[in-house]
């Protein structure tokens, strides 16, 4: 295996991620990957595609210009080694499965959270095996949502808002606190979300229960016309 290219679905648009092997480097694979890619997207229907390039790569960068791709934003990505630091838990906060009743409210806590609209799989994914659909419920209203996605020892939590009625009281803290502990405790031993890098407070937030920058990923648009 000398490179692979990941499909993405998070709603209207498709992210697409990848990597090719240090020595297999300069060889044209990149771009053979991307050129297999973008007919894909195409014929599924997508009407953007944002191809994910970690800072650094200047060669991802080059790939990405080279198809008239346009930067579109950046985000940080963040892990978290260990367990979560502890904090205060609200008594009447839980975090549980969402259920197929629930879909309206979660798509438009999603929308209201990021400004675009829902995934339309949402149903699909309320019990994927890979990782369920979470609903944050107080006193019998669901005030947030966020996914999971597992696999092996690593986990990546995505998808988390809390409705901005409801922020700052400490709820998105204790909910995103009892996600990962709950992650910890099914067995995974590294946990990664990713972060705008214009949201100061989402990034405050996530540090603050021990989550820690690791690198910071620029997203260029693909034209898929």
């Amino acid at each position: 295996l000398l490179g692979f290219l990941g499909f993405y679905n998070f709603g209207a648009s498709l992210e697409l991620a990848g990597m090719v092997a240090p020595d297999a480097r300069r060889r044209g694979i990149g771009t053979a990957l991307l050129d297999a890619a973008l007919p894909l997207c195409r014929g599924l229907g997508y009407r953007e595609a944002l191809l994910i390039v970690p800072r650094p790569s200047e060669a991802g960068k080059r790939l990405a210009l080279r198809r008239d791709a346009v930067f579109h934003h950046s985000e940080h990505a963040l892990v978290l080694s260990g367990d979560p630091t502890s904090g205060p838990h609200e008594p009447a906060l839980s975090v549980r499965p969402a259920t197929a009743a629930e879909i309206p409210v979660v798509s438009q806590l999603l929308e209201v959270g990021f400004g675009g609209p829902a995934p339309d799989d949402l149903a699909g994914r309320l019990n994927s095996p890979h990782g369920p659909t979470l609903v944050v419920e107080l006193d019998g209203s669901a005030v947030g949502t966020l996914s999971l996605a597992r696999e092996g020892g690593d986990a990546r939590i995505y998808g988390f808002v809390i409705g901005p009625s409801w922020q700052g009281r400490g709820l998105g803290r204790d909910a995103l606190r009892r996600a990962c502990e709950q992650l910890r405790a099914d067995g995974a031993r590294r946990i990664g979300l990713e972060v705008a890098v214009d949201n100061d407070r989402a990034l405050a937030l996530y540090t603050s229960i021990g989550f820690m920058p690791v690198t910071t990923e620029d997203y260029f648009a693909l034209p898929l016309s």
